[in-house]
């Protein structure tokens, strides 16, 4: 068995390190989207596959007989791809998804939305001091509802994108503590925090200290999953549904 998972989580890091302990075969895909990612254990295969054509030939020319499915819960392009593709070959599909935070506590006391635009509407009217989470490829669904908010916008990578003046540009890498989210909302007055449902512990932080400090929050919801692959929510999960094969 060699099992193809679709990653770039923390998620899809730790199913590598546990199907390396168990011996089996493992490649990991990660989009590229960032120049330095951490690294899974394991093979590893950086770039995108060309479509659904592209990821079919990369399933038969590569001996995958199973794929998981443990990228970002937003990343809806390369899980259809995964879906169809899949199903083209034959080849049994597996999710991974994080569960998501509608069911947290406070939830209710949020507002959520469809997307980014409605996010970008709902942040304008509900404070002048905005914390962006959301990352630097929607960054630009933001500019002009927000041109004239004072906006700390934090990213992973760099952005190409021309920034109102009064916008900060934060760059840093999860995962956060409590501590740290609420010293930041502290220092820079934040007034809205705008995030999506990327759900799971790893990013939380910042919604606790939101609810502490009173800051008005708006959720993006995670995009329909249009495919009919079974999901897991943990990576012993992942492991029963390989089988005892997997070694």
């Amino acid at each position: 068995m060699t099992v193809l998972v679709l990653g770039g989580t923390a998620e899809a890091r730790a199913l590598a390190e546990a199907l390396v302990a168990a011996g089996t075969p493992v490649l990991s895909s990660l989009a590229g989207r960032v120049s330095r990612p951490r690294l899974p254990v394991g093979g590893v295969h950086i770039g995108g596959f060309g479509g659904v054509g592209g990821l079919v030939d990369f399933l038969r020319g590569n001996g995958i007989t199973r794929v998981v499915d443990a990228t970002h819960p937003f990343a809806a392009r390369i899980s259809a791809n995964a879906a169809e593709a899949c199903a083209r070959t034959g080849v049994p599909l597996l999710r991974l998804v994080r569960p998501g935070w509608a069911d947290e506590a406070g939830a209710a006391r949020w507002t959520w939305v469809d997307d980014h635009d409605e996010a970008a509407r709902h942040a304008a009217a509900l404070g002048r001091r905005v914390l962006l989470t959301t990352g630097r490829q929607t960054l630009h669904r933001f500019v002009a509802p927000l041109a004239r908010h004072t906006v700390l916008a934090r990213v992973v990578e760099a952005v190409d994108l021309a920034l109102p003046p009064t916008w900060t540009l934060l760059r840093d890498r999860g995962p956060y503590t409590l501590d740290g989210e609420r010293t930041l909302m502290r220092e820079h007055s934040v007034e809205v925090l705008v995030t999506k449902d990327s759900g799971g512990s790893y990013t939380r932080a910042k919604l606790d200290a939101a609810d502490e400090l009173g800051v008005a929050v708006v959720v993006v919801r995670r995009p329909r999953y249009g495919g009919n692959a079974p999901e897991v929510t943990d990576v012993p999960a992942v492991l029963e549904w390989l089988g005892p094969t997997r070694r």
